[in-house]
């Protein structure tokens, strides 16, 4: 975000401190009403942020709201996905809610990110749905074990089923058909980013910039996520921050 030009960069900056404060408390140590009840004061910090009762804390979140003309509902559809970790844990759910998880925690921050970046609302959206998918997918193959350390896991029931696991619980990431179980996850994965390269190549370098880093270093760790595989025992794999700094020059420059 650092080589956005100033006013994309504190607006970028400030949509990331509010996700970062709301995914804090879904994984906190707190008990469940505890975190409900915070996720919820931040429901109502944002709509009275909307009908100009602005504290202390949110005012510069605020000036970015104005500035990029902000939509109230995708901050209430992160906040939603934050409280789906915490009403129910999420284990081996249908593509449904998956999908809807994606949304609310990955690509509901898409649709904040590219009104920053100054795209038009039709592809804008289009962007957000599938980059969006496609990072959240990306983190979810990437952190299956961290995940389930926690007592989630989200690889689809249906996906898990037809690879012939039979516990749908997080101990299935120790079972030999979780290759199996990835594969549709990794195909969806792809065609995510698939989409998104082709709605970015429409655009100058510089309104898509940083998305289009984004890709790359995800893309990147897919691959390298696929190159492993999914059996036990797994090795952690991590972008180098020499692949990322090589991704930014290429994007920047060229």
């Amino acid at each position: 975000m650092r080589i956005l030009p100033k006013a994309q960069r504190e607006g970028m900056y400030e949509i990331y401190s509010f996700c970062h404060q709301v995914d804090n408390v879904a994984d906190s140590g707190m008990s469940r009403e505890h975190k409900l009840t915070i996720l919820s004061q931040w429901r109502s910090k944002i709509a009275a942020l909307y009908v100009g009762n602005i504290g202390t804390q949110l005012e510069p979140l605020s000036r970015v709201v104005q500035r990029f003309s902000l939509r109230q509902n995708d901050f209430i559809a992160i906040i939603d996905g934050m409280e789906m970790d915490v009403v129910n844990t999420v284990v081996a759910p249908d593509r449904n809610t998956l999908d809807l998880y994606c949304d609310r925690v990955a690509s509901a921050v898409g649709r904040l990110s590219v009104k920053v970046f100054g795209m038009p609302d039709d592809d804008g959206l289009k962007l957000a749905h599938h980059l969006g998918r496609a990072l959240q997918l990306t983190n979810i193959l990437r952190d299956i074990d961290e995940d389930a350390a926690v007592g989630r896991f989200y690889l689809p029931r249906d996906m898990l089923v037809e690879a012939g696991l039979t516990h749908l619980t997080p101990y299935s990431i120790c079972d030999e058909s979780l290759d199996r179980a990835c594969a549709p996850l990794i195909a969806n994965a792809r065609e995510h980013f698939s989409q998104a390269t082709k709605i970015m190549r429409q655009y100058p370098r510089y309104v898509v910039i940083a998305p289009r880093i984004m890709a790359q270093v995800y893309y990147a760790l897919l691959k390298q996520l696929v190159q492993r595989g999914f059996a036990v025992p797994r090795k952690p794999v991590r972008v180098s921050r020499t692949s990322l700094m090589l991704a930014i020059v290429k994007h920047y420059l060229f």
